[in-house]
């Protein structure tokens, strides 16, 4: 007997051993944003003060362009992933990227709150701020859904659309990120508050490309640091408690502005039967599919996204 509890408590020992190594190796408290302005906002990064934030945003390109592009990231992304469509936009349209609250460098909204009609609200106040009365709004994933929304509330404001991999419809994912599941687990989130596998990282951002092989290790450190901004942790886990998964579909049908529906055909996250869906429901748009890439085209293959962009639209 002696020695089975000898050997229960050397296991004991060594599974707590473990565990401490394995928190030592993901401890990853938050990080004050000034920490990472230096890397993560160059030039021609700014700050704009809206509702109470500082919004990390790009205004780059023609400063006499009437209608500018106004880009709009995804879950968990920062302005970031337009940076390569903006180099090929930026010589004929003014172009501007912004890190939605939440999100990147511009960190939580200072209410807590995280539903769409506030997001909405938010990038009205944002377009204001600009001097901007009207935009094509560009959208990836959740972005995506806060363009279409945003056309739907203030159709005035939008002259067009572009969904790129847009939310939207129920979906029936084959690929979901690891971390979006962990962050949808309420009981994780005081261990979530100050670790982070950068390998978590690194398999999340691989599961949402066509090719994982083009992920690079630099990608991963931009989307592993940006989410160890102050607040971006608690911010995503109360946007998972606060938006549940509904279908809100049934307003995309009333969509009455010119729209271009872009999808990687090997998305997994939301496949490309939703593409049909919004060409289905959204009359005299358009769909351009690329088989061969995934959930985030603008940085798998922005040449070709940025073609399609601007091939649908007139000529400033």
């Amino acid at each position: 007997m002696k020695i089975v509890l000898q050997l229960v408590t050397a296991v004991v020992v060594l599974l707590f051993l473990i565990i401490a190594v394995l928190v030592a190796l993901s401890w990853a408290p938050p990080r004050p944003v000034e920490s990472l302005t230096e890397r993560w906002a160059p030039e021609p990064s700014g700050f704009v003060e809206v509702s109470g934030m500082q919004v990390h945003v790009r205004d780059e390109g023609r400063r006499d362009d009437p209608v500018p592009l106004v880009l709009l990231h995804g879950t968990s992304a920062s302005l970031h992933t337009w940076e390569a469509v903006v180099d090929e936009l930026k010589q004929q349209r003014r172009v501007i990227s912004l890190d939605l609250p939440g999100f990147g460098l511009t960190g939580p909204f200072p209410d807590g709150d995280y539903r769409m009609r506030h997001y909405v609200d938010f990038l009205s106040t944002f377009l204001d701020r600009l001097k901007v009365e009207r935009a094509v709004l560009v959208g990836n994933s959740f972005g995506g859904q806060l363009a279409w929304e945003m056309a739907l509330d203030q159709p005035r404001r939008v002259e067009r659309l572009v969904l790129i991999d847009a939310a939207g419809y129920p979906r029936q994912s084959t690929s979901v990120p690891i971390g979006f599941k962990l962050a949808g687990i309420p009981g994780l989130a005081p261990l979530m508050a100050n670790i982070l596998p950068r390998r978590l990282v690194e398999s999340s951002t691989r599961s949402v490309y066509g090719d994982p092989g083009k992920v690079t290790p630099e990608l991963v450190d931009r989307y592993y640091e940006l989410t160890l901004r102050e607040g971006n942790r608690e911010a995503l886990r109360e946007r998972f408690k606060q938006v549940p998964a509904v279908d809100n579909s049934k307003r995309i049908a009333s969509i009455q502005t010119p729209t271009l529906i872009i999808w990687g055909g090997r998305d997994g996250l939301i496949p490309p039967l939703n593409a049909r869906r919004f060409k289905d429901d959204i009359a005299g748009s358009e769909l351009v599919m690329f088989d061969d890439l995934g959930h985030v085209p603008q940085e798998e293959d922005p040449t070709r996204v940025a073609a399609a962009i601007r091939a649908f639209l007139p000529q400033p």
